[in-house]
């Protein structure tokens, strides 16, 4: 089902209404993103001070942004204007361009995905909250993947938010015998989509805009593989999709960015696309365990599991004469708990022979 497109002044009304920042100023050169996931609205959010703290110019935020897991759009809409109130958030909101997309928890229920009965309601409270699309083209149309780029020509950042929910096939469920952890396994339906087809054209579109780096936000892990929880891999053949298609258009500089997991971590592999891919995950904001998490197994991570309340950053230095691209994972006193300095020129096709 399509949501009707607002009207321009009732969509410019409930932007201002929901206290939504004004349209991103796409002329500036971005070195500071900060970017976050899992975020209960319903107790405390310390962690706003260091976002503030650390001065973004774009907030990313990755999914579950708050825990709306309703049908009740009444609901859904109360759980938003929680989490707008919070000083830490409004603060950041009114200072930096906040770009969002969502989850299953605030697209409305756990590991949800076409299924979900009142996907198009929750995408009018999404966008009630967050705003309209960057992306003009996408302004009526169901889902909520967008992107813009930012900067001059040599100082270009694209950021690509993908929808991973309102199209998804089910999940494939492992039987009782498979005791490893996590419910899930590989779907190998050949006809199981992740994106939808309409979004897949419209990702090879971005990716074959100009760009020096991509930042492509997936709510969940693109590279790690091993768990038996969400990720990129239940949909084995969709991932060598996405890596083919980087591939396929020569997209240079990309970088993932996700969430969802409850922990922080960085991975890398080899995805066939000429140069490393890199994958930094932020989770969770404010819904964290305090105690010790066993790291578990994953066969790309190259920076240490984090598992207390964190966010990511991205720090960009254009001045050199190899610009230097750095992944940050920042715990809730901004203390930096895993760093990665990535050179740009290593983002180029034919970096790995």
């Amino acid at each position: 089902m399509r949501r009707t497109a607002f009207p321009a002044a009732l969509a410019a009304f409930l932007t201002v209404a929901a206290g939504c920042s004004a349209a991103p100023d796409l002329q500036q050169t971005i070195t500071r993103v900060a970017f976050g996931s899992c975020a209960r609205q319903d107790r405390p959010q310390p962690i706003w001070d260091a976002i503030n703290e650390f001065r973004p110019q774009l907030f990313l935020f990755l999914g579950d942004n708050i825990y709306g897991d309703t049908e009740d759009m009444s609901v859904m809409r109360a759980k938003y204007e929680t989490l707008g109130a919070i000083p830490g958030f409004r603060r950041l909101r009114e200072s930096c361009t906040l770009l969002a997309v969502w989850d299953d928890h605030d697209y409305g229920a756990n590991d949800a995905g076409a299924e979900y009965p009142k996907k198009a309601e929750s995408q009018q409270e999404f966008r009630r909250f967050f705003g309209p699309p960057v992306d003009a083209s996408r302004e009526g149309k169901p889902g909520v993947y967008d992107a813009a780029i930012f900067g001059p020509e040599g100082r270009r950042v694209q950021v690509i938010l993908l929808d991973t929910r309102y199209f998804r096939s089910p999940l494939f469920r492992k039987p009782k015998s498979d005791t490893t952890p996590g419910p899930y396994g590989p779907n190998l339906d050949p006809a199981a989509t992740l994106l939808g087809e309409e979004q897949w054209q419209w990702l090879e579109e971005q990716l074959k805009k100009p760009a020096e780096i991509r930042l492509i936000a997936s709510s969940i892990q693109v590279v790690p593989q091993d768990h038996g929880w969400e990720k990129w891999m239940n949909f084995p053949h969709e991932r060598d999709r996405l890596f083919d298609l980087i591939r396929k258009t020569a997209a240079s500089g990309v970088i993932f960015l996700s969430g969802d997991r409850h922990l922080a971590e960085l991975s890398m592999m080899d995805g066939g696309v000429g140069y490393p891919l890199f994958d930094l995950t932020s989770s969770s904001l404010n819904a964290s365990s305090p105690r010790w998490r066993p790291l578990e197994v994953n066969r790309h991570r190259v920076g240490t599991m984090a598992w207390g309340d964190n966010f990511g950053t991205v720090l960009i230095d254009w001045d050199r004469d190899d610009p230097l691209i750095t992944l940050q994972i920042r715990e809730v006193d901004g203390q930096v708990a895993i760093s990665r300095r990535i050179p740009l020129s290593v983002l180029q096709p034919g970096t790995i022979k």
